[in-house]
C-alpha cells in the first residue's frame, strides 16, 4: 500500500455487558484501507464482522461500548468524535449499505426521497436538485422508469431493487468509503451477482473505497482486492485475496476454504470446520482457535499468538502457519 491509509482501525476493542458478564465481541482488531481498494472482512456469523463496521460510524448498540483503540479516517479518530461531528461524516463521507434493505429503509417514505434526503443535508441541495439527483442514481444503479419509481414505497420493490435503491442511497453524497453489511445474503445467485458486478463498476468509476463483510468467500473473490480473516472477535489472517485464498497461513482460514464449494472441482468433498465457535464471554486460553485446530501443540493452549507481519503483505496469528502450506501441498 503506497501512501498513509484512508481508514486504519488499531488495536479496536468493544465490550457489551449483560446478564452473562461482560463479553468482548470485538477484541484488539487491527486492519487498513487504502484510497480505492476494496477489502473483504469473512469470517462465521457472530466473529464480529459486522459489529465492526458499525463501531467504525459509531452505530453500536445501547449495551456496547468501545474501550479501547481507534479507528483513524483521514487523519481523524472517529471513536473520539460528538455525535454532531461524526453525523456530519455519515452519509457524506462514509455510507454504508445494510444487510436487509427492508428493514433500513423506512417503509412510509417515499424510495426517491430516501435517496434525495442525504444530497439536500449533507451538499445543501435544492429540492428540484436533489429529485434530479435521485432520479439519475436509480437510473444510475439499474432500477427501471425511474421517475415513476420515484413515487413508490419499498413494499412495492423486490429485494433486489430495494437493495439498489440502498446502493443509490449510499452513492448519493459521493462517500470516500462505503461499508458494505453483507448487502447480498438475502438475494437469490442472479440478482447477487448483478448487485456485485454494480458495487464493483461503480466503485472503480469514481475511486469510491470498500469494506466488504461476508461469509461467502466467493464473494470476496469477486470484488476485493484484499482480505481480512475474523474469527472470535480477532482477525487471525490478512493479505491479498489470491494469496489468502491460494496459501492461506491460519488453519481457519484454510478450514473456511476446505468447507466452501469450488466450482472447478464439483468431485471435491467438502470438510467442515469441527465444534462451534467459542463464547465470547469465556473464550478459550491460548489462541481461540485450539479447540477446533488439527495443527494444535500444548503452547496453542498458553501462548495467545499476536497477528504478525510476514513477507508478501501477509500476516497471521498462527505459531504453526507453515503446516498450513505443507497441507495445501496434499488437498
Amino acid at each position: 500500500m503506497s501512501g498513509p491509509p484512508q481508514l486504519e482501525v488499531s488495536d479496536l476493542r468493544v465490550q457489551i455487558a449483560g446478564h452473562m458478564g461482560v463479553v468482548r465481541p470485538i477484541d484488539g482488531v487491527s486492519l487498513e484501507i487504502a484510497p480505492g481498494e476494496a477489502v473483504g472482512l469473512v469470517g462465521e456469523s457472530g466473529s464480529g464482522k459486522s459489529l465492526t463496521l458499525k463501531s467504525i460510524l459509531g452505530l453500536l448498540p445501547p449495551d456496547a461500548k468501545v474501550t479501547s483503540g481507534s479507528v483513524v479516517f483521514d487523519g481523524t479518530d472517529l471513536t473520539r468524535l460528538p455525535h454532531s461531528r461524526l453525523n456530519k461524516i455519515r452519509g457524506r463521507r462514509i455510507a454504508m449499505i445494510f444487510q436487509e434493505p427492508m428493514s433500513a429503509l423506512n417503509p412510509v417514505m417515499r424510495v426517491g426521497n430516501q435517496i434525495a434526503e442525504g444530497p439536500r443535508v449533507h451538499l445543501g441541495l435544492s429540492r428540484a436538485q436533489s429529485v434530479e439527483r435521485a432520479t439519475d442514481l436509480m437510473r444510475r444503479v439499474g432500477i427501471p422508469e425511474p421517475e415513476r419509481r420515484f413515487r413508490a414505497f419499498p413494499h412495492e420493490f423486490s429485494g433486489g431493487m430495494r437493495q439498489r435503491v440502498m446502493i443509490a442511497m449510499a452513492l448519493s453524497c459521493d462517500p470516500e468509503l462505503i461499508l458494505c453489511d453483507e448487502p447480498t445474503t438475502a438475494l437469490d445467485v442472479t440478482i447477487q451477482d448483478q448487485i456485485l458486478r454494480l458495487l464493483a463498476q461503480l466503485c472503480h468509476e469514481s475511486g469510491t473505497s470498500l469494506m466488504f463483510v461476508t461469509h461467502d468467500l466467493p464473494v470476496v473473490a469477486q470484488v476485493c482486492h484484499k482480505v481480512a480473516v475474523m474469527y472470535a472477535g480477532r482477525i487471525v489472517e490478512r493479505g491479498t485475496v489470491s494469496a489468502v485464498f491460494t496459501q492461506p497461513l491460519h488453519p481457519y482460514t484454510l478450514g473456511l476454504l476446505r468447507s466452501a464449494p469450488d466450482i472447478d472441482n464439483p468431485g471435491q468433498s467438502l470438510v467442515p470446520i469441527p465444534g462451534s465457535p467459542p463464547s465470547l464471554a469465556s473464550p478459550p486460553s491460548g489462541c481461540r482457535f485450539h479447540p477446533r485446530c488439527q495443527f494444535a501443540e500444548e503452547d496453542c493452549k498458553v501462548s495467545d499468538p499476536p497477528l504478525r507481519l510476514l513477507p508478501g503483505d501477509r500476516a497471521t496469528a498462527c505459531l504453526h502457519y507453515e503446516r498450513c502450506l505443507d497441507q495445501i501441498g496434499t488437498d
